[in-house]
This record gives structure tokens, C-alpha cells and sequence, in this order.
């Protein structure tokens, strides 16, 4: 006989929650509540970085070891008060609340993942990101030098304001806020210049840097792959959990502790690493919602 659901009331909405014994994360022994709870506990620095973005939701409902999809248009069944909003070609869910991140949570939804412009304006980025990407024999180690190379050459060209965060799986991603308030660059834009800037590091160390997403071209580099500002792409977003073999989140750090690094799994931060460091540091991704910049022409 199944478990019988929860019901509770998050924020003054009725969810029912089922299978909270469940087990996502077997290596790890995390269960659907828990991730219910790390959503639910993350709410206040995750949820501005999904605002107004219809996220896509990766889900997992047999756990990390089945099978996963992707939704991107918002579930027929959703509740009446999860809005919905247009996206790239489909309509999609606005998770813009406690209660909402229970919701998806409890579809298993594990990954939340975000277009860089937002559902109003899809090829008007609010954000430019490198995914620093390790091929087979490179670690993180090698995407930390690279992370700051590109840092030097963005100060160098004014953009000073620049994040970074964990992949939550071996790389890292570098995200340069724009917050244009005339909306004037398009995808093409960022496409162009984060291309551009990959190239400039792959000139100046091909034997560890590529820019070609051809898997065969990998091996013992990092594939800066400046396609992710595409305005029909997603990166994951910040403090979404991934589907790998522990509850692993892609988090934010800041440059000293990226500078700090000396080992290859020194960045690998759990659900509840990430909710500790969120009541000590607060959202170290903020910037990237209200720094206003103009990128360069190339």
C-alpha cells in the first residue's frame, strides 16, 4: 500500500506532497523531502534568479539512477496560483515563490534551469555566461585558471563586475551581469563577444583551451562554450540541485575561495553545505540581477 500524502500549506497555498520517503540520491540516502526542504530553505536566494524566467524543470522521478526528462512547457495540472509564461516557443511555469519550488520539488523536479534573457524579452540577455567546461583528463583545477584569465581580460575591457559558481558537476560558470534597462543586446550580441573572448584565450593557449564543441577535440583542455547564450539555451540555474551521484548544487563562490582551490574536488558543495553557506554569506550570485554594464563592440 502506497504512503499516504502529506498536505501542508506553504505561504497560505494547499500542497499535497507524495512518496516523501522516496529516496532521489541513494548514494547519499536524500529523499524527496529533503529535497522539498532545500528548495523550500533556499527560497530566499534562489527565487530572484528564476523570477520572470519560466525555468526549465529537469525531473528525476525514479531518483538520479532512472530515467530523467526535460519540461519546459508548464504541466496542465499545475495549480491555479503558479502562473504561466511565455518562453522561447512554449509556455512555461513562473516559480516565483516558496510554495511554487514545493510544488516542482515535489515532481521531482531536481534541476531548474533559466534562459539568459527573460520570458518577456527571450533574445535580450540580462546576463552574458562562459560554461568553462573540463574534457576528459582536466578538472576544475584547469577551469579555475581559465575562469580567471577571462576574469583579467573582462577587467581589462571594463566589465569588472563578473560572478562565478560551480557547475554542480565538473566545471564552472562565469556570468557577466548587463541589466541593460533599454534592453539594446540581443543573443547575437552575447554570443558574439563571449566567442570572441573564447577564441582570444584559445589563441593564447591551444593546448589547453577550445572553443570546439566537437567531444573529440576535448580531451586534456576546457571547452569554453560560449554557445549557452543562445536565446534558446538554459544553464542551470544558481543553487539548483543536479542529477548527479550526491545531492550536489551549483553554487556561488567567490574569487578567494576559487583562488583558493587545491584539490579537484574542493568545490563539490551538498544541499545542506549550501544552505549553511547561505545564512553565513547570503546570495553571492546578487549581483547578477541589478549590476547594470555596456558591453564592448566586436
Amino acid at each position: 500500500m502506497p504512503p499516504r500524502p502529506t498536505d501542508v500549506v506553504i505561504d497560505g497555498h494547499h500542497l499535497r506532497l507524495t512518496n516523501l520517503d522516496k529516496v532521489l540520491y541513494p548514494a547519499a540516502g536524500f529523499t524527496k523531502a529533503g529535497v522539498i526542504d532545500y528548495y523550500t530553505r533556499v527560497a530566499p536566494a534562489l527565487l530572484g534568479h528564476l523570477a520572470g524566467r519560466s525555468p526549465t524543470l529537469v525531473r528525476a522521478p525514479n531518483g538520479v539512477d532512472g530515467q530523467q526528462f526535460f519540461e519546459k512547457r508548464c504541466p496542465p495540472h499545475h495549480p491555479d496560483w503558479i502562473a504561466t509564461a511565455p518562453a522561447a516557443g512554449y509556455t512555461g511555469c513562473a516559480i516565483e515563490s516558496r510554495a511554487a519550488l514545493a510544488w516542482t520539488a515535489n515532481l521531482a523536479a531536481l534541476e531548474l534551469h533559466v534562459q539568459q534573457g527573460t520570458s518577456a524579452a527571450p533574445e535580450r540577455p540580462t546576463a552574458m555566461v562562459f560554461d568553462l567546461d573540463p574534457g576528459p583528463g582536466a578538472t576544475v583545477l584547469d577551469c579555475r585558471r581559465v575562469a580567471f584569465e577571462l576574469r583579467d581580460v573582462l577587467v581589462r575591457l571594463g566589465l569588472e563586475t563578473v560572478l562565478v559558481k560551480t557547475s554542480g558537476s565538473k566545471g564552472l560558470h562565469v556570468s557577466v551581469p548587463i541589466n541593460d534597462p533599454d534592453r539594446r543586446y540581443t543573443d547575437d550580441d552575447t554570443k558574439r563577444l563571449s566567442l570572441a573572448l573564447g577564441q582570444l584565450l584559445e589563441q593564447r593557449d591551444p593546448e589547453h583551451v577550445t572553443t570546439v564543441m566537437a567531444k573529440e577535440r576535448r580531451p586534456g583542455k576546457v571547452f569554453v562554450d560560449w554557445s549557452q547564450n543562445d536565446a534558446h539555451k538554459t544553464t542551470v540555474a544558481p543553487y539548483s540541485l543536479r542529477i548527479r551521484e550526491r545531492p550536489w548544487v551549483s553554487t556561488p563562490i567567490s574569487w578567494a575561495e576559487l583562488d583558493a582551490l587545491d584539490t579537484p574536488d574542493g568545490l563539490a558543495f551538498e544541499a545542506p553545505d549550501v544552505l549553511a553557506r547561505v545564512e553565513q554569506h547570503g546570495d553571492l550570485f546578487a549581483d547578477n540581477l541589478t549590476v547594470q554594464q555596456e558591453l564592448p563592440t566586436v
